[in-house]
């Protein structure tokens, strides 16, 4: 191996269910706001009725003398965070909204006071008297309008000369929208805030990385890291809204310090729409060019996309341009434009998500235009050997494998080549693809394990699993690496006082910590080795790949017969417990390969004539992602991801309003997230080839190349149904009529 001696050959395991499941089934996994500590009271927003301007007096003389009222924080009563002190001090902290250290409004629904009650009904009808005066602004929430203002910037370099377009014997192009997306997790943000009597701050906190949380808030306060500690053990699902730091958790975290009490902050669902991001608004215009082979001669990508007026949230929707394809002339450029509403954030696949959906819609027309299957149009442009971005090669890339595997399962031979050919009755049917690919990142992390004389071990890390199945993964690799069963394999998580870890994001989680687990279960076995050595000479010159360790002894590898018992390593040694930690980053593979996980997408769709509503008939997706280190979860993380990008293209958009000055649809009333109803069966599939030089697992991330190309897959399959190229999503059924 040229980087990782230590790979470990991974075992297929036994399907046994995930090592949360149970804790999750029963209720004894807390989530952060199940948690329940003595004296706790109880806080709730008063958001701005306003979309910008000023606040000019706020009344709270009625709330206070409602019952259990403690104290109402505002701007004029808070105590000051030192990190949001001053304006220049606001912007060093690059906290995102300076919550009750202005008096600015920046949107509606802004949080402008907090009520501080014994219950939360209490609280809840304390906010309902507060009232407050304005001086009302301009505001602009239309991005539609707006972004037409906002000029393009470079967005990385240029390849080649663009101007090439014009020689290219095809040439399409295209504008491409989209609206505004929701995360909506089924659980809603909430935090816990503790100040402790020694000045340590304790944080219950709906989150996607503890570490980082910790981090924001010793900034904010100037504290030292290790007196603030975040538990966010359990996380019923993030989709990206849970990588910033919110107003909820710094609310809380003023309004117990304001009342010397532990004090919890729920978001309501409407709240969920405006306080916690959102995928942007966006505007592509795409312009690809091929020859009469159909070889890609040049693409030109332009995109904007909305962030707020108080923080420059900027995703990178033209990245995907410059990693898929060979292109020798290519230019990209983007901009944000700034509005009168709450700041977005990172949703599932963010940049990649929605620049696939211009540039992989492009090709499917490219491919008509060309008369070409469009499966062998990409196949014969994929950038395979090289990232045509760094110029570096891929460590391993096998998104030709991911096309050719998902063909054969959609049976895509029976794809009609001119569109609106395939009818039943009064439904129209078409076959559609597209791909996803995303970088495989990997950075530092550390775990720790507690070894007992029983042979049981707690592996530990400060990792959030938000439901990607991180546990079982965690399990499985300490299996794999140690040998011992997995009953006996305990695992604890998303605590900052574990060994810390990055934010389970950006499908690094398990590409990083893996590195730290191999490298802890490693540690472990050379140490009890060092003992077992005492009793039996043959471990001397042991390596620790053929060491192994079985539920009651160490042992190895290719001499089972010779073993030491854990108990007698215990007593001999007078211990308790064995504790190891270790610590594992990236290191030179990192500079002489690129890395990147990929999918394809299969769909086939049924279009009514009549009506314009799509049906998803059959989903299929075929994912890159190195060594699969838990099948199960790796299919449901894949499956989820396909019904998120179902959503994206179907059904999902917030309107905004532009004269109410902000969204409309702020509950599942009138947000339509896809249902079973609207998801057919999810036929997943994986290379299963591991990349040796990414981690020790062998493993990449694949949260987020399940979704990025769903949503072109299937305006791609809309197409050949009915020969309409819808531009906009969502693809509603009045938008299929119209066309």
């Amino acid at each position: 191996m040229e980087f990782f001696d230590e790979y470990v050959d991974m075992p297929t395991p036994p399907p046994e269910g995930r090592v949360e499941a149970m804790a999750k089934v029963t209720g004894k996994g807390k989530y952060a706001a199940e948690y329940q500590l003595p004296n706790m009271c109880y806080g709730v927003f008063v958001t701005s009725t306003i979309t910008a301007g000023t606040i000019k007096t706020i009344q709270t003389a009625n709330a206070k003398m409602a019952d259990g009222v403690i104290d109402i924080i505002t701007h004029l009563n808070k105590q000051t965070v030192p990190g949001l002190a001053d304006e220049a001090a606001i912007k060093a902290s690059r906290f995102s909204l300076p919550i009750f250290h202005t008096d600015k409004i920046f949107f509606k629904g802004q949080p402008i006071a907090l009520v501080i009650a014994a219950t939360f009904e209490e609280a809840t009808y304390a906010a309902s008297l507060v009232t407050a005066e304005y001086n009302e602004t301009n505001f602009v929430v239309d991005f539609d309008k707006a972004h037409a203002n906002v000029p393009l910037k470079p967005a990385g370099k240029d390849r080649g000369n663009i101007d090439a377009l014009q020689l290219a014997s095809v040439q399409v192009s295209g504008t491409y929208t989209i609206k505004n997306e929701v995360h909506n997790p089924m659980e809603m943000h909430a935090t816990i805030a503790h100040w402790q009597d020694d000045g340590k701050l304790l944080l219950y906190d709906k989150n996607q990385g503890v570490n980082n949380v910790q981090r924001v808030f010793a900034g904010l306060y100037k504290m030292p890291v290790d007196n603030i500690q975040v538990v966010s053990e359990f996380v019923g699902g993030g989709f990206g809204s849970g990588l910033k730091v919110w107003p909820n958790t710094l609310a809380a975290a003023m309004a117990a310090k304001q009342v010397k009490r532990p004090v919890k902050v729920v978001l309501t669902r409407p709240q969920m729409f405006t306080l916690v991001g959102y995928r942007p608004a966006s505007w592509q215009k795409l312009v690809i060019g091929a020859d009469a082979t159909g070889k890609f001669t040049s693409l030109w990508h332009q995109a904007k996309h909305s962030t707020s007026v108080y923080d420059n949230f900027n995703e990178g929707i033209t990245r995907i341009s410059r990693l898929v394809y060979n292109i020798e002339n290519l230019k990209t450029e983007s901009a944000i434009v700034p509005l009168n509403l709450s700041t977005p954030t990172w949703m599932r696949g963010p940049g990649d998500c929605t620049g696939a959906f211009a540039v992989e819609s492009a090709i499917d027309t490219l491919s008509y235009q060309l008369q070409q299957d469009p499966v062998a149009l990409r196949l014969k442009n994929l950038a395979l050997k090289i990232d045509p971005d760094s110029g570096k090669p891929w460590s391993t890339h096998y998104i030709d494998e991911c096309i050719t595997k998902g063909a054969s399962m959609i049976q895509w031979q029976n794809r009609p080549a001119t569109p609106g050919t395939l009818t039943e009755g009064d439904w129209k049917i078409g076959y559609g693809m597209a791909v996803g690919m995303w970088n495989a990142g990997r950075t530092s992390a550390s775990a720790s394990i507690q070894m007992t004389k029983d042979g049981t071990v707690v592996v530990q890390t400060a990792m959030t699993d938000i439901g990607t199945g991180t546990g079982t993964g965690v399990q499985n690799m300490a299996y794999s690496t140690l040998g011992i069963d997995k009953e006996k394999i305990k695992v604890e998580l998303g605590n900052s006082n574990l060994p810390p870890a990055p934010s389970q994001g950006g499908s690094t989680g398990l590409s990083s910590i893996s590195g730290a687990i191999v490298a802890v279960c490693n540690q472990l076995k050379t140490k009890l080795a060092t003992w077992a050595v005492e009793q039996n000479t043959a471990f001397k010159t042991v390596g620790v790949d053929e060491l192994v360790l079985t539920n009651d002894a160490i042992t190895i590898k290719a001499q089972p017969s010779v073993k030491v018992l854990f108990a007698d390593i215990w007593r001999k040694n007078n211990l308790e417990v064995v504790e190891v930690m270790a610590t594992a980053a990236p290191g030179e593979e990192r500079k002489q390969f690129a890395f990147a996980s990929s999918a394809a997408h299969f769909c086939v769709v049924k279009v009514n004539t009549k009506t314009g509503k799509v049906k998803m008939h059959k989903m299929v997706c075929v994912a890159d992602g190195g060594t699969i280190v838990n099948q199960k979860a790796a299919a449901n993380q894949i499956s989820g991801a396909c019904v998120g990008g179902i959503g994206m293209a179907l059904t999902e958009y917030q309107t905004i309003d532009a004269t109410l000055g902000t969204g409309i649809g702020n509950d599942f009333g009138a947000y339509h997230i896809p249902v079973n109803a609207d998801a057919p069966i999810i036929e997943v599939a994986f290379i299963g080839k591991p990349d040796v030089n990414s981690n020790p697992s062998g493993s990449k991330g694949l949260g987020e190349v399940g979704i990025i190309g769903a949503a072109a897959a299937i305006a791609n399959a809309i197409y050949n149904a009915t020969g309409k190229r819808i531009y906009d999503l969502p693809i509603t059924p009045d938008k299929i009529l119209m066309a």
